[in-house]
């Protein structure tokens, strides 16, 4: 199994957060990352770790709450797309 890996400017990206913000992380030991060469890689599953750590419960359920209004208001049409 081949484990996929994000570089430093990826998951910034993902974070919304600038590359020298999640460099700073990764020196500090908040992001594990493994330095590949001259760069650092986060591996897939400690990015599932980073992003719940970085929402807050007030994010979660503002998540859940829009989940749950476009699963509402556009539902018949996921149903019908998902079956494409």
């Amino acid at each position: 199994m081949i484990n996929k890996h994000y570089t430093v400017p990826e998951l910034a990206k993902i974070l919304g957060i600038s590359r020298v913000a999640v460099f700073n992380k990764v020196k500090n030991g908040q992001i594990r990352a493994e330095k590949v060469g001259r760069n650092y890689v986060i591996m897939d599953e400690d990015i599932t770790d980073i992003l719940q750590k970085s929402l807050t419960t007030a994010d979660r359920a503002f998540i859940r709450k829009n989940v749950k209004k476009i699963w509402r208001d556009y539902g018949e049409t996921l149903r019908l797309l998902g079956k494409e």
